[in-house]
């Protein structure tokens, strides 16, 4: 005949079996399973445990050698359940891993859940799940410029100091053109916004003429300085760094970060900073546009009031463009920089080491 293990309760043990055999808010299975123990402690065997109980000999001998192994813990929680096994081998996961990340189906240029499932040989919501897994998306794509400028470490660093480390008595500011903005009118009224409905608009219109906005932001208070031109010139830029000398204070050098635009370097714009020391520019790397901070707030106007709007003509456009810098002013948004020269280095290298593992 088999003889349990004896249970010795410690005085603490004992303490919290008998609060819960007579908690009144405790959970049923915990009662149950602290009575067991609260008999089995009292010498009480095993098929009359089961009998005052009402339950199997087997699930008190279980209890049992639960709380012999692991004490009060092992009363507290059910013990982990293996589940039912998977259906789709590890080996056949992998397969379809390695065929999303380095092949394409036939004449097509990424794979779709269904498109796997066929090559698979699985069902459609497998290979969803399995993508879900592994975060995989073939669907999306995102695109990407590496800088192939020679000195882009030394811009880069130049660039990222002026915004993390800007010298005393200066301004920094990130000025850029945004040109061929199009003053287009929708050939009908954009249709409002309703419940379960959003806003329409057609998809044809009618071009009305174009304007260059040129905007320089400054990055301590958010403030754009913005005029908008017929053209994008070399005397359009100098129009507007005569702009910028007006409106800011005459005893503060100002450090403006431009692209590497042709306008940007004209002899006659050179000419002209050397009448005005107090100029000075700084270049981004070539495929660099995201180095100005400048090109956040383009994509702000954009979103908020060029691209739904609808203008009969290019004097409208305009209208809206100073409207919206003006009333941007009164309360200006700052973007802060807070990327290291290192960090971005990491994230290159990364793009780089991809670029050379042929995926």
């Amino acid at each position: 005949m088999n003889i349990a293990e004896r249970i010795i309760l410690s005085s603490e043990e004992e303490a919290a079996i008998n609060r819960w055999v007579n908690g009144k808010r405790v959970a049923l299975r915990l009662v149950v399973r602290a009575r067991i123990i609260q008999l089995a402690a009292r010498g009480v065997f095993n098929h009359e445990i089961a009998a005052r109980l009402g339950i199997s000999r087997p699930t008190v001998q279980l209890w049992r050698e639960r709380f012999l192994a692991l004490r009060l813990a092992g009363l507290e929680k059910d013990a982990p359940r293996p589940g039912r096994r998977p259906r789709i081998s590890r080996k056949k996961v992998s397969a379809i891993v390695e065929a999303t990340l380095h092949t394409t189906p036939p004449q097509a240029t990424h794979w779709s859940t269904r498109t796997m499932a066929k090559a698979q040989r699985v069902s459609e919501a497998t290979v969803r799940r399995i993508w879900k897994q592994y975060n995989l998306k073939p669907h999306l794509v995102e695109s990407f410029k590496l800088s192939r400028d020679k000195q882009f470490l030394e811009k880069l660093y130049d660039v990222v100091g002026l915004y993390l480390n800007p010298p005393d008595k200066a301004l920094v500011l990130c000025v850029d053109e945004k040109s061929q903005i199009q003053a287009l009118e929708r050939t009908q009224p954009l249709l409002p916004l309703r419940s379960g409905i959003p806003a329409r608009q057609t998809h044809d219109y009618k071009r009305n003429g174009t304007t260059t906005l040129f905007a320089a932001l400054n990055t301590l208070d958010g403030t754009v300085i913005g005029d908008c031109m017929p053209r994008h010139r070399h005397q359009e830029f100098i129009r507007f760094l005569q702009l910028i000398n007006v409106k800011t204070p005459t005893d503060l050098t100002l450090h403006l970060i431009v692209d590497n635009y042709g306008t940007h370097k004209h002899s006659r714009v050179q000419s002209w900073l050397k009448r005005h020391p107090r100029f000075v520019l700084h270049f981004t790397p070539t495929s660099s546009s995201w180095l100005n901070l400048v090109e956040r707030w383009f994509s702000e106007i954009t979103t908020k009031r060029i691209r739904r709007g609808s203008f009969q003509n290019v004097k409208g456009l305009i209208t809206a463009i100073n409207n919206y810098i003006e009333s941007h002013n009164q309360n200006p948004q700052v973007f802060v920089w807070t990327a290291s020269v290192q960090s971005i280095m990491n994230k290159i290298s990364k793009c780089k080491e991809a670029l050379d593992a042929g995926h």
